[in-house]
């Protein structure tokens, strides 16, 4: 039930990590890319580098080459773990109990997470911190956000989670999956992502699906013209796929 950010894990074996893995790629300054999690179906995690914190947007694998480079990491600064959706959450209580940072959550889904030992959850929108802000976007689930990021040493960017997924170098569309929440609600989130966003944001962006459709870059660049080229009408008639 992991892949549905069900927290089951106990506190002990189950909660052990996996001996493989490498650590996370740096992708811009600021800005690193961890390899995909099986336990989010290949989904992708971000680290972004926010002034004198950390933000772990979505879960990593809970491999010992992850916990170690957090936890170097963790010696230094303060974090944050952001989930923007309950595709992304992962072994979250294991890896909250390896690192002490806090959670934050849309309050839909905070639910799915009963156990953490600090957990937060917001409702419309949220300002985490200076550049740093937060849009409930529900659609391929009931709690899944976006995450803008605007004054880091990586630029302008937007973290959109599942939202928004890679379709092709350069390409990044809504898919509806049979698993998809409510598809028009999810087309009226996008809608709304763009107004809320501020006039020619973002450079890029992150998403926290399987990235292999972009063939071997990591980020979407010119993410404010993608934003804006995205079809919604013709989109509301999509047929769901497998």
């Amino acid at each position: 039930m992991e892949g549905l950010g069900i927290d089951t894990l106990g506190a002990s074996p189950a909660a052990s990590p996996t001996p493989d893995g490498r650590a996370p790629q740096p992708v811009r300054p600021g800005l690193w890319l961890f390899a995909p999690n099986r336990d989010t179906q290949g989904g992708s995690a971000w680290l972004y580098e926010a002034g004198d914190r950390d933000v772990l947007v979505d879960v990593p694998a809970l491999s010992e080459a992850n916990l170690t480079w957090l936890s170097e990491r963790g010696r230094q600064r303060a974090g944050w773990i952001v989930l923007t959706g309950r595709q992304g959450h992962g072994r979250c209580r294991a890896l909250q109990e390896a690192l002490g940072w806090p959670v934050l959550v849309q309050e839909q889904e905070a639910y799915l997470l009963p156990s953490l030992a600090e957990k937060h959850s917001f409702a419309e929108s949220h300002n985490l911190a200076t550049g740093l802000e937060l849009l409930w976007t529900p659609g391929p689930g009931p709690g899944s956000c976006v995450l803008h990021a605007r004054g880091g040493g990586a630029g302008d960017g937007l973290f959109c989670g599942r939202l928004l997924v890679p379709l092709a170098p350069g390409r990044l569309g809504p898919l509806r999956r049979p698993g998809t929440f409510h598809w028009p609600r999810q087309l009226r989130s996008l809608e709304r992502l763009r107004q809320w966003l501020p006039a020619g944001s973002p450079d890029w962006i992150a998403s926290g699906a399987g990235l292999g459709a972009l063939r071997g870059e990591k980020l979407l660049q010119g993410g404010a013209d993608l934003l804006a080229g995205l079809e919604l009408a013709a989109l509301a008639e999509a047929v769901p796929q497998a």
